[in-house]
C-alpha cells in the first residue's frame, strides 16, 4: 500500500499548475520536451549526468541516448570526483 505522499499517477506541468494525466499523456508530454530540446541547440538545450552507482552497460546507454538520440555531447559523470 503506497504512503499517503506518493504519487499514484504521473503529473504533467501546464500552465504553470500540475496536473494528473494518464501514463500516455504524460509519455507524449515527456517526447515532446525532449523533441523541443533536440530541435534547438543541443549544446545549450540538453545535458546529461550519470552517476557512479549505476551499471558500466547503463552509462554507457546514457552517453549513446545522450550523444545519438539527442546529439549532444553534454554529458559528465560524478566518476571523477
Amino acid at each position: 500500500m503506497p504512503g499517503r505522499n506518493r504519487l499514484t499517477t504521473p503529473l504533467v506541468r501546464r500552465d504553470g499548475e500540475l496536473r494528473a494525466a494518464t501514463w500516455d499523456e504524460a509519455l507524449d508530454f515527456a517526447v515532446a520536451g525532449l523533441e523541443r530540446a533536440r530541435g534547438t541547440a543541443t549544446t545549450q538545450s540538453y545535458g546529461m549526468f550519470s552517476c557512479s552507482k549505476s551499471t558500466n552497460e547503463m552509462n554507457f546507454l546514457a552517453q549513446k541516448f545522450a550523444r545519438q538520440v539527442m546529439r549532444s555531447n553534454n554529458i559528465d559523470s560524478c566518476n571523477r570526483t
